[in-house]
């Protein structure tokens, strides 16, 4: 596999890391979204081969045993995650760096694979206060789910010295432009 510069931006769910993703996607023209596989069903406001190729689990687990991935976990029991090899190829063969958007665990595997040519960002809520009353204010998940994701979240925040950089996501205006001089920094480094 030919490589490129890749930035890795992983954090807890609702550490506001796909916002500042969308933010660095609309600044920067060298960007391109790798678009990750998913096992589970779309939410109702996602599309399919925008917001994740939802492959379902039988696919996902013959793309496993065919090596379509870079990296892929099983996040929750049968609920898969991963990058396809394809789909990073689709970006530097358009003279992009791909950035991702994935969770901790996606987002070490990545680094360790692609090593000296990614950055690695972990976007980290101010507090475990502050990220339980996002998860709450999308109104999207159960009260059960809530839990599940602060208890991931706990075990994730443990990693993040792990990750090149921690990046404090407490305000949103400045976490964008520590953010945006982080990866312009990196793509322009030789």
């Amino acid at each position: 596999m030919k490589k490129g510069k890749c930035v890795i931006f992983s954090a807890p769910s609702g550490a506001g890391k796909t916002t500042i993703v969308h933010h660095l996607l609309e600044k920067f023209d060298q960007l391109a979204f790798s678009i990750s596989a998913c096992s589970r069903k779309p939410r109702e406001n996602e599309k399919d081969g925008v917001d994740y190729h939802f492959i379902g689990l039988q696919k996902f687990k013959e793309y496993i045993d065919h090596d379509k991935f870079v990296e892929w976990e099983e996040v929750y029991s049968n609920h898969y995650y991963g990058t396809l090899k394809e789909e990073i190829m689709r970006i530097w063969d358009d003279g992009k760096a791909v950035v991702f958007d994935v969770d901790v665990i996606g987002g070490l595997n990545l680094k360790k694979f692609f090593g000296e040519d990614a950055l690695a960002i972990f976007v980290q809520p101010p507090s475990l206060d502050v990220l339980e009353q996002r998860l709450r204010s999308r109104a999207t998940e159960s009260d059960e789910k809530i839990k599940q994701r602060m208890a991931k979240a706990k075990r994730e925040i443990a990693k993040a010295h792990d990750f090149d950089v921690i990046l404090v996501n407490n305000k949103l205006e400045d976490a964008f432009k520590e953010a945006e001089e982080l990866v312009s920094n990196f793509l322009n480094e030789e």
